[in-house]
């Protein structure tokens, strides 16, 4: 078996080159290269183009090479997560590209796979698709996105052995297990480096081949940045009313992926006794409550809003392409997300706000449009009173002819051929301020 040299993050840092391209793994600050990171941002290596979901949050991470002026550009799928990325996109210091999260990490296993690229339904008929190519297959349009891989991957995983085989903790494998196998130089950042043999090979999710030097670096809680602790969620009674009518659209044995915002707080009302199985698209089947202690994720897995969360008995653990094979797959049973625009075919818009830079899609392409029924929930109305059920979408889409129902604080709609189907209204709201508030017609079909 062989060995893998055992270096320092700052002789880690010395592999990378101006103007390379490097991968780095992470989802927020979980299962992210910290110190390799950190050691970079050192040295004055300059140019660089930085793949990852996301660009760190301020001071952590992937943010300090950002603010030093060290990145070219940046590619990812939710930048928004750092307000100095936005910055320094709006301003123009720094290039970007966005794209879903499901494509990105597909399309970084294609590159450390010998895969050219690969078409997929995601991002189809929006605005991240119009200077790809497109093809109709089986009836459905698909966008093609070529495979990615980069110079230096900096990824981090639990422990290794000194042969290289890798084994990753709860949802910290994220981009990790790819990044791994899609790069010229690929360093690992472990808590603990140990015998060859002392692995259980059933437990080694990243195979030594793929390894070629291994850095030894314990995590601290000052690492983990928003996802360190659980904060306090408060919630009006109109988006718990939201949350437990969507509750109910729920079956035992569902497969079910809530999104940020009123769709988290369907979570907090599910017991065990449903036999609702929630997903979270950054690696976890069997998503549990927020822990009771509020502690983070130094011992807890997170979702996908880095919300540290506990697991239900049978849970399981998997990277960002295994578990955008299960979205696109069609393995999800509904999806619960929010919305800004819900239009009369079905059309989604919940991700961009024209004027703005789009800097932060995450998964929602994906399991728009990949689950098998979708579910909106969100306020009727924007603050300045203007309906967010429409004729026709004016804000970036999402997803074409997706959503199968929606849920707001004043009324239930279904999606049918003929339009909006409004099949009941929320305590205390009558039809006819239903009538008033929406945008755009729709059949009567209270019993």
């Amino acid at each position: 078996m062989k060995t893998v040299p055992i270096i320092s993050a700052q002789e880690a840092a010395s592999k990378v080159k101006n103007n390379d391209t490097i991968l780095c793994g992470g989802f927020g600050m979980t299962g992210a290269p910290v110190h390799l990171l950190h050691a970079l941002a050192e040295t004055s290596i300059k140019g660089l183009t930085y793949i990852g979901n996301n660009v760190g949050e301020p001071g952590l991470g992937g943010d300090r090479l950002l603010t030093n002026g060290q990145l070219k550009k940046m590619i990812g799928s939710y930048f928004t997560s750092n307000p100095n990325a936005v910055k320094w996109a709006q301003d123009g210091k720094v290039e970007y590209d966005l794209l879903p999260q499901g494509t990105l990490g597909e399309a970084i296993r294609a590159g450390g796979m010998g895969i050219g690229g690969f078409f997929t339904p995601t991002s189809a008929g929006t605005v991240l698709a119009e200077k790809m190519e497109t093809k109709i297959i089986n009836g459905i349009e698909q966008v093609f996105v070529e495979g990615i891989r980069g110079n230096v991957a900096f990824i981090r995983a639990w422990k290794a052995d000194t042969a290289g085989n890798l084994t990753y903790r709860m949802t910290e494998q994220n981009f990790n297990p790819a990044m791994a196998t899609a790069a010229d130089i690929v360093i690992a950042e472990v808590e603990e480096i140990v015998a060859v043999g002392e692995l259980d090979p059933n437990q080694i999710h990243t195979q030594a081949c793929f390894v070629d030097f291994l850095v030894e670096a314990k995590l601290q809680k000052e690492h983990l940045g928003s996802s360190a602790s659980v904060g306090s969620k408060k919630a009006s009674e109109d988006r718990l009313n939201i949350a437990r009518r969507a509750l109910k659209e729920l079956q035992k044995g569902d497969i079910v992926n809530l999104g940020i915002g009123i769709p988290t707080l369907v979570a907090d009302l599910i017991k065990e006794e449903d036999g609702i199985i929630l997903h979270t698209e950054n690696g976890m089947l069997g998503v549990g409550p927020e822990p009771a202690d509020g502690s983070g994720a130094m011992t807890n897995p997170v979702n996908a809003g880095k919300i540290p969360v506990t697991a239900v008995k049978g849970a399981s653990y998997f990277d960002t392409a295994t578990s955008f094979g299960m979205i696109r797959g069609k393995h999800v049973d509904v999806a619960i997300m929010g919305g800004l625009e819900v239009d009369e075919k079905g059309n989604l818009a919940n991700w961009a706000v024209p004027g703005k830079p789009l800097l932060g899609v995450g998964g929602a392409m994906d399991l728009a449009s990949g689950s098998k029924k979708l579910i909106i929930t969100m306020n009727h109305n924007n603050k300045d009173g203007s309906p967010k059920l429409v004729k026709s979408c004016e804000l970036p889409i999402t997803a074409m002819n997706a959503v199968d129902m929606v849920i707001t604080d004043k009324a239930v709609f279904k999606i049918g051929e003929s339009g909006f189907e409004l099949v009941e209204l929320m305590p205390g709201v009558s039809l006819e301020e239903v009538e008033k508030s929406t945008g755009v017609e729709f059949l009567n079909n209270l019993n």
